[in-house]
């Protein structure tokens, strides 16, 4: 179903809706659960709707696509999340204009956004992408690199390490929906029984978000249950 700027309102209630049942299943805080509408092939005025519908968070995955959209909405105050594979060649727009970069892995990737984070810019929030079921079409790092990586990231200047990110195999099951992400939970656990100070776990989209929350989701990116089926791929 295609979803116009005028359905907006609905459709972002109705996302609030699942993610506060999801909470109240489990024994969660709704408010502990951010919604991250993933935007990227949506135009101007679709994220305009869903940031008056009250969205703040919003995801690109292509650098020249989000960047007139980054512009034209300054005067918002959103907060922007680079969420896809991130490119070398890229590093250096997606340090100076995102306030979250959720798929750092690997330590020449988070050394080049350290270097290249402006100056007067508040530290780049990151997360570690994690490949929780070590598939080969998929980035993320393998589970018995995460520590070396999270304490070379944790040591970066410019950057504040904030959490884990996964993207799942495709899974109808809720019990095998959550049995991955309770892979990337674990990750996260003890990570922190080391001292990493994570406070972020970015998992869940339009098809899983309740098994991600139930299993400890801070962040939930969700796009086709908000805007429709996303367009054509947009450019690198």
């Amino acid at each position: 179903m295609l979803i116009g700027p005028q359905n907006l309102p609905d459709a972002v209630g109705r996302v609030r809706e699942r993610i506060a049942a999801a909470a109240a299943q489990c024994g969660r805080s709704v408010e502990s659960v951010t919604l991250l509408a993933v935007s990227k092939s949506q135009p101007v005025e679709a994220i305009e709707a869903a940031a008056r519908a009250g969205l703040e968070h919003f995801g690109e995955s292509y650098v020249q696509e989000a960047a007139p959209k980054i512009e034209a909405l300054r005067s918002r105050g959103l907060t922007w999340h680079f969420i896809g594979h991130v490119q070398a060649n890229k590093t250096r727009a997606i340090a100076a204009s995102f306030a979250w970069v959720h798929a750092v892995d690997r330590q020449r990737i988070a050394d080049r956004l350290a270097a290249q984070r402006p100056c007067h810019a508040p530290p780049l929030n990151v997360c570690v992408q994690v490949n929780v079921a070590n598939e080969a079409a998929k980035g993320g790092v393998a589970p018995d690199a995460l520590p070396a990586l999270l304490a070379h990231v944790a040591a970066l200047p410019r950057l504040r390490l904030r959490g884990l990110m996964c993207i799942l195999p495709e899974e109808a099951d809720p019990v095998r929906q959550r049995h991955w992400f309770a892979q990337l939970r674990g990750l996260f656990e003890r990570a922190n029984a080391g001292g990493a100070q994570l406070d972020t776990l970015s998992m869940g989209m339009s098809a899983d978000l309740e098994a991600a929350v139930c299993e400890g989701a801070t962040i939930v990116r969700v796009g086709t249950a908000l805007f429709g089926p996303r367009p054509r791929t947009g450019p690198a």
